[in-house]
């Protein structure tokens, strides 16, 4: 082939795989990088569009079913829209699931309270209330020690009344012996398990989130927490609300690798491919309750998210409740004794 055209077929051939966007959107996209504060170089700005474009028709699809009576929950273009579902889920998703025989099994109290709704948002056990912000845990696979600090965080306030923000950042760095792996992932239940082996836990204050592996540095000084023991919540979702009901916020582990997940807004979240055996995300369950009239379709987790205050209704999602365990929400619950 002659020089010339075999540089022609060459030029060609780049210019049909460049990934080809719809100039309709521009507004909307350049101001959707600057709410995100979105750079990108050359190379990288077209397939992230195109990726963004993909996920943006995919959420609106679904609104205009959403309309038409055929889900139970609407979905909103976040910060997560530029990301391909395999990216997304590298990067948020860590679980590091094991057969757990460490912790005990929690056994319903005698005198349960479980059928009036609970919102524990409405009391300081989960944050103070002055202070009160969704975190979002960045680039990194920590919802695991969200989850575990939030409800360690429920059950200081239950034994001490004194409100204070744990270190996440804490058992990011040091909790590896326990079978944790920092941002790569880990599991709520080991968590708890360094707390008790480590005889304390740090305040967020002295050893704020980064969002990144580093060295241990616990100071016993800066503890405010410890752990003696762990329960295991049976796989029930009428053991979790009991748990929830007399105990406070629940760590509990989800399958929340779905887009309808990621781009999830308002309403009862329910979809028939989330898995209640894959999971791979680590929530705090804080309340539960049922909006219109109490069916089975009505019926909601109330679960909080480290994903940010700009995802799902300020950082939270109502989950279907007693639906065959959606999502595995009652798959592998559990919270600490303190």
């Amino acid at each position: 082939m002659h020089p010339s055209l075999f540089l022609a077929a060459l030029c060609l051939g780049i210019a049909s795989a460049a990934p080809q966007v719809d100039p309709n959107l521009d507004a909307q996209w350049f101001q959707w990088k600057a709410a995100h504060g979105k750079i990108y170089n050359v190379d990288e700005e077209g397939w992230r569009r195109a990726v963004w474009e993909t996920n943006l028709k995919m959420i609106e699809q679904h609104n205009r079913e959403y309309n038409q009576g055929k889900h139970s929950f609407t979905m909103a273009m976040n910060g997560f829209g530029d990301m391909t579902n395999e990216e997304f889920r590298h990067m948020m998703n860590g679980l590091k699931i094991e057969k757990d025989e460490k912790g005990k099994m929690f056994k319903i109290p005698f005198f349960a309270d479980i059928y009036v709704p609970v919102d524990r948002r409405q009391t300081p056990a989960i944050s103070p209330t002055e202070t009160f912000i969704i975190c979002f845990q960045g680039r990194c696979a920590s919802g695991w020690a969200f989850s575990a600090t939030g409800a360690l965080e429920g059950q200081m306030f239950r034994k001490t009344g004194k409100r204070v923000s744990l270190s996440v950042q804490n058992l990011l760095d040091c909790s590896w012996p326990q079978g944790n792996e920092g941002c790569n992932g880990g599991l709520m239940s080991n968590a708890f398990q360094y707390v008790k082996n480590n005889g304390g836990l740090d305040t967020e204050e002295s050893y704020p989130y980064v969002a990144r592996d580093g060295p241990c540095k616990y100071r016993p000084e800066h503890s405010a927490a410890n752990v003696t023991a762990f329960e295991n919540i049976p796989q029930q979702e009428e053991a979790l609300m009991m748990a929830v009901a007399n105990m406070g916020p629940i760590s509990a582990a989800i399958d929340a690798s779905l887009d309808t997940f990621r781009f999830y807004k308002e309403g009862i979240y329910y979809d028939p491919k989330c898995s209640s055996e894959d999971l791979n995300h680590g929530v705090l369950v804080v309340g539960y309750g049922f909006q219109g009239e109490e069916s089975d379709n009505q019926k909601y987790w109330f679960v909080k998210n480290s994903w940010g205050a700009d995802w799902g209704m300020d950082g939270y999602i109502k989950m279907a409740k007693d639906r065959d365990n959606h999502c595995g929400i009652a798959t592998m619950a559990s919270f600490p004794i303190v």
